[in-house]
């Protein structure tokens, strides 16, 4: 039976997962990577996200990133990954890892934009749910950089608030403002 992302135990079972992975031991602006993965799920339950996007914001960056290129586990343990918190979840951590950001944020919040998987090359039209994960899960990890790092708000707030702009149709209210709050400053 697959883990409910409902419950505390899966959160728990999410971050034993990324300790046993290494994520304390890795810098990250503010602190460690397990710090920030912590800070991202806190912010996105703050927004009140349902449970699978807050799993897959503290479990975002397991296959890294067009941002962090360290991955915690490779694309073929997926259903490791699952196991843990939930198929939702992790199509949403990959889903997020994948995306070519420099292809794919220019039209995301358009419905027929085009979703670029680094992974793979490929491209597809996302439905809008899983538009609005992305546009929800980028929003709480840039601004977890940009509240922890004030050296990446003054060199990257502005191209992020012009994002978030963009992004904007797809995001919930509590992130938008917290998008002007952190970023136009």
């Amino acid at each position: 039976m697959p883990p409910s992302p409902d419950t505390p135990s899966a959160t728990a079972r999410a971050v034993a997962l990324l300790r046993g992975l290494g994520a304390p031991g890795l810098a990250h602006p503010g602190g460690t990577l397990l710090a920030h993965l912590g800070r991202v799920e806190r912010q996105l339950a703050d927004w009140g996200a349902r449970p699978a996007l807050r799993l897959a914001g503290l479990c975002h960056a397991c296959y890294g990133t067009d941002g962090f290129a360290t991955g915690l586990l490779p694309l073929d343990r997926r259903a490791d990954l699952a196991a843990v918190i939930g198929t939702e979840a992790e199509t949403i951590v990959y889903l997020y890892a994948s995306c070519d950001r420099s292809a794919t944020y220019r039209t995301l919040a358009e419905p027929d934009g085009a979703f670029h998987d680094r992974f793979t090359g490929r491209a597809h039209v996302p439905e809008r749910g899983p538009r609005r994960d992305i546009a929800e899960l980028t929003a709480a990890n840039e601004l977890d950089l940009a509240r922890e790092d004030p050296s990446f708000r003054a060199r990257w707030g502005p191209d992020l608030l012009a994002l978030f702009t963009r992004l904007r149709p797809l995001l919930s209210r509590p992130a938008w403002e917290a998008c002007e709050s952190v970023l136009a400053r």
